[in-house]
């Protein structure tokens, strides 16, 4: 299942292409296609160069390891995310390596390095969906995260599967129509709470 995004301007084909479905094959990533993903992120902008991102990675090649990630989503996501075969936790470093001070940007640059992630996966006929609902403290201890880094999200990854995998419930939410904010309300011209033109006069 595609669903490409219908944009009010044309964009890349890859990105409109790019969306976080719940029904997964489970059909494993061939190890040099996640290889090829990390290596997507790992070419990200970064503040100073810093590269906070960090990624713990497991597939169903080693059970322990995957359930272990598993284990951390909550059950809402775990109900799906289960017939994945790649589950990843993005995480960040929350301080310069130079000086040790607080990087206010290391969430937005690691979320830049995840985004590298899920379009390269696109590229390739995988599907990614990043995750929220995971329980963080538990990720921090089961996957001994040390001090100063920061569980961000969690990401399922693999092969788009059949709607018919899930429940009534989320069948029907993955039917839904994309949606987005239109650009007048996130886009401003020159100060807060001026829209920016819709077209030039």
């Amino acid at each position: 299942m595609e669903k490409p995004a219908e944009t009010d301007a044309p964009i890349h084909e890859l990105l409109a292409r790019r969306w976080s479905p719940r029904a997964f094959d489970e059909r494993p990533v061939e190890p040099e296609s996640l290889r090829r993903l990390f290596e997507a992120a790992r070419w990200a902008p970064s503040s100073s160069n810093e590269q906070p991102w960090r990624f713990v990675v497991a597939t169903k090649d080693d059970q322990a390891a995957y359930d272990r990630i598993l284990a951390c989503l909550l059950e809402g996501n775990r109900k799906w995310a289960r017939r994945a075969p790649v589950l990843i936790l993005s995480v960040a470093h929350m301080n310069f390596q130079d000086d040790g001070r607080p990087n206010r940007h290391a969430f937005h640059d690691t979320g830049m390095a995840v985004e590298n992630l899920l379009l390269q996966a696109s590229a390739f006929g995988l599907v990614g969906h990043p995750m929220a609902g995971f329980d963080i403290e538990q990720a921090r201890a089961g996957l001994t995260i040390p001090s100063g880094y920061e569980p961000v999200a969690m990401i399922a990854v693999g092969y788009p599967g059949d709607l018919t995998v899930l429940p009534d419930y989320l069948q029907e939410r993955e039917m839904k129509p994309r949606e987005r904010k239109p650009l007048a309300e996130i886009i401003f011209a020159g100060q807060w709470g001026i829209p920016l033109p819709s077209r030039r006069s």
